[in-house]
């Protein structure tokens, strides 16, 4: 034990933070595979991807994250109805998002996620071959990485009330 403190040295971010990641996965394990029999694998990767141990930080990816997978979503359902099941697709479908995520959304926290979600939502029409399989594949995805971040965001908070990071003996504060 004395060499874990002397190894931590009162910097108890990173056991905080793998801490939040435990129980949030946990969680989404709960709700989606045991509860509804769906692999949790797309939720716990936005939601780590969506975590922080700092709240603020964290609400800031949350909602980054949260807008860019609603700009992808929407852009990758458009391209899936319009353009069908076709390989073409993917590339274009990738080009606009970007474009209108950096020219008229604009929201620079986590602005990957618009194109990352689109590509979710046109994979989801290139292996289903079913439109409407796929679409039902592609917004139950973007619903299991929206739960992470939901997720995610809830457990940081909850931590920040029950073990705040600011009031540990040592520390003025978390660093970003």
């Amino acid at each position: 034990m004395k060499i874990l403190v002397n190894l931590l040295k009162g910097d108890w971010v990173g056991i905080h933070f793998a801490v939040n990641i435990f129980i949030a996965t946990s969680l989404l394990w709960l709700i989606l595979r045991a509860a509804a029999g769906l692999d949790p694998i797309w939720a716990i990767s936005s939601m780590i991807a969506a975590s922080d141990p700092n709240v603020k930080q964290a609400v800031r990816t949350f909602w980054g994250r949260i807008t860019n997978a609603a700009v992808g979503c929407a852009t990758g359902l458009v391209f899936l109805v319009i353009g069908g099941e076709r390989a073409w697709n993917l590339p274009l479908c990738l080009a606009v998002t970007v474009l209108l995520n950096t020219y008229v959304v604009r929201v620079q926290t986590m602005w990957r996620q618009a194109p990352i979600t689109a590509a979710l939502i046109i994979a989801a029409g290139l292996t289903r071959h079913s439109e409407l399989r796929a679409i039902e594949v592609g917004i139950r995805r973007v619903a299991e990485v929206m739960l992470g971040c939901v997720i995610g965001l809830g457990v940081a908070w909850l931590m920040s009330k029950i073990w705040p990071l600011d009031a540990e003996p040592g520390r003025a504060a978390v660093r970003p």
